[in-house]
């Protein structure tokens, strides 16, 4: 059986399971999970994202992973990260296999903790946008990620940082987005 990052067992071989990702200390006292869709691991791989709207009041116009802060009635992290899922992007549990965590995040100007849970999309599955929440739905190829990885200079809020960045078709990907997938492409072998 091939054990590599580019099959199932292989990935999840290098991730945490939920216990031990939830057992990490990061920055943040807000909760928040999100989901790492991942399609055609085995061939080409995808990594889903999200746009969201311009007329959201907070992050509007960033690119991100399914996700958001827990509500009564979820699973611990993980039933955030596969409801919030459902709610963007119409992806139903029995569409994703999720196959480990990655280790926490923390935002430094939200104060959130985000618990990131890497999941493999079915197949035939067909993601569809909830237009309350997402813009449009991003999908890019490994490769075209690595190729768009770099640390950049941005100014956020009259600070200026110095961040890995993913820039994509046009498309920026940065802060704790970025921070997640630079650590799942490390795991899946990709730099």
């Amino acid at each position: 059986m091939d054990e590599t990052p580019s099959t199932a067992a292989g990935l999840a071989r290098t991730l945490l399971s939920e216990s031990e990702a939830g057992g990490m200390s990061v920055f943040g006292s807000r909760e928040a999970a999100v989901l790492v869709p991942i399609s055609n691991l085995a061939s080409q791989p995808e990594i889903l994202f999200t746009e969201r709207p311009q007329h959201l009041n907070k992050h509007a116009g960033e690119i991100s992973f399914p996700g958001g802060t827990p509500e009564a009635g979820d699973r611990a992290l993980l039933g955030t990260a596969l409801r919030e899922t459902r709610e963007e992007v119409d992806l139903s549990e029995e569409q994703i296999e999720v196959i480990g965590a990655l280790a926490p995040v923390g935002t430094f100007v939200t104060s959130f903790r985000i618990q990131p849970f890497v999941g493999l999309v079915a197949a035939e599955a067909e993601p569809t946008p909830n237009p309350a929440e997402v813009a449009r739905i991003l999908s890019f190829d490994v490769e075209q990620l690595v190729a768009g990885y770099g640390m950049r200079r941005l100014v956020r809020r009259g600070v200026p940082v110095r961040t890995p960045t993913f820039e994509v078709e046009q498309h920026l990907i940065w802060g704790a987005t970025a921070r997640i997938l630079t650590d799942v492409l490390r795991r899946m072998g990709a730099f």
